[in-house]
């Protein structure tokens, strides 16, 4: 039988409806069943483009035996973090400060009935692996916590508020005059955390950070910044060549699980493509680097292709999954092209996106990265880089493109927060 979360209107919810948990959607029914029966709310906060969230859902919220203890110890609560970005927004601070690293999603959040966190983390394996404890046993051990140290609850409840409340601004105290002072401490910031070998701002995981770099491309048009503008460009060539860019199909994925942009998180989220298709388009204008215009027009060709509905609006993300495996449609074996393709393109695919070389995901199957410039498999093949930049195209139009996709196409609203990398 359906749960409670039939009725809703979320798509993520609606993944949820038929699981054996008694799940609840936020809102005053469960905070007053859970004072009444004195329970602690489990609090988990997803969206249905989550990798990691739709694993935590196989594993332990489809289980009769793990739902029995969620609804035995606990009221438990669903939340769909694009239909409430401001739950997620103050539980993914609070799990901030009592877990002292960052959030993410699944979000799972440990509240008392009067919706006060008390203890978190993100996503839990069942069984213990990835140095987690295993969901089950953790359930126990936090029903125990809430039981019996009451009073220790109720102090770090206190001093989260406290936190909460020092966060709110408070009143100017005069009038302040407007000066450059703050742009330019924002683009010294970005200058230091800069990642000057492999391009974008810090190590893995690797995010786009689209606002940061338009951010450093306009500081370089108005004012001549070369540093600004490398960093803006270096980084937008890195990822265009990276595995973070869909090689093959166009559009970028959310983010690079390593610092060399090789391997993404492959969910593509619109509120991601938007951005980077305006942001190229203004390199190109800025540069007339032809990869910036080759990355905007099949970005653009991306979005109309596999994210506009029927009805001419878009979908805002697809799924990470396919056929209930990551990255399915995205990654490759050798042979699996050679049959999709001629002899002569071949011999430029392989060298070029690096299918001659060692398996770079999970050590069985190939993500297309740009292993080598098409001058170099030029050069290497004894023929032109017109040539082969002729073969290049056609291979990847005449057959070497990704199966139709079948991961899910999620059409509510999506909403920029705290961005997390969960453990493969």
């Amino acid at each position: 039988m359906p749960n409670r979360l039939a009725r809703e209107t979320s798509p993520y919810l609606q993944q949820h409806a038929h699981n054996p948990v008694d799940w609840h959607a936020w809102g005053e029914e469960a905070l007053e069943r859970a004072r009444k029966e004195d329970k602690p709310i489990l609090l988990s906060v997803g969206y249905s483009a989550c990798h990691w969230c739709h694993v935590m859902a196989h594993e332990s919220f489809e289980d009769p035996a793990v739902a029995e203890v969620m609804n035995r110890l606990f009221v438990n609560v669903k939340v769909d973090r694009e239909e409430r970005p401001d739950l997620d927004q103050i539980y993914q601070l609070a799990h901030q400060m009592l877990a002292q690293r960052p959030g993410g999603w699944p979000l799972t959040m440990f509240l008392t009935p009067d919706g006060a966190p008390f203890f978190g983390g993100t996503y839990f394996p069942k069984e213990p692996r990835y140095n987690l404890p295993g969901f089950p046993q953790l359930l126990e051990r936090v029903a125990q916590l809430y039981r019996d140290h009451r009073e220790e609850i109720g102090r770090q409840n206190d001093t989260l508020l406290a936190t909460f409340e020092r966060m709110h601004p408070g009143a100017p105290a005069h009038h302040s005059e407007l000066t450059a002072a703050p742009i330019d401490a924002a683009l010294r910031g970005l200058k230091t955390s800069f990642d000057s070998r492999y391009g974008g701002f810090g190590g893995a995981p690797k995010f786009p950070h689209p606002a940061e770099l338009e951010f450093c491309l306009r500081r370089s048009a108005s004012g001549g910044d070369g540093a600004a503008e490398r960093v803006a460009t270096y980084t937008l060539e890195r990822m265009a060549l990276g595995g973070i860019y869909d090689q093959i199909g166009g559009g970028f994925a959310r983010y690079s699980v390593d610092a060399q942009w090789q391997i993404p998180h492959f969910e593509k989220m619109l509120y991601d493509n938007g951005p980077l298709l305006r942001l190229y388009s203004d390199a190109w204008t800025a540069t007339k680097n032809p990869l910036f215009a080759r990355v905007s027009a099949e970005t653009a060709a991306w979005a109309m292709r596999e994210m506009q509905s029927p009805e001419g609006g878009y979908y805002s993300s697809l799924d990470a999954d396919s056929e209930h495996e990551e990255g399915k449609f995205y990654v490759w074996t050798p042979g699996e092209a050679q049959a999709l393709v001629s002899r002569d393109e071949y011999a430029v695919l392989a060298p070029h996106y690096g299918l001659d070389g060692t398996a770079n995901f999970e050590n069985t199957h190939w993500h297309l990265n740009v292993a080598h410039p098409l001058g170099a498999v030029a050069e290497q093949l004894g023929k032109s880089e017109e040539e082969c930049a002729r073969l290049l195209e056609s291979g990847r139009k005449s057959g070497f493109s990704p199966p139709p996709r079948t991961g899910r196409r999620i059409s509510t609203p999506t909403w920029t927060t705290t961005p997390f990398f969960s453990p493969r």
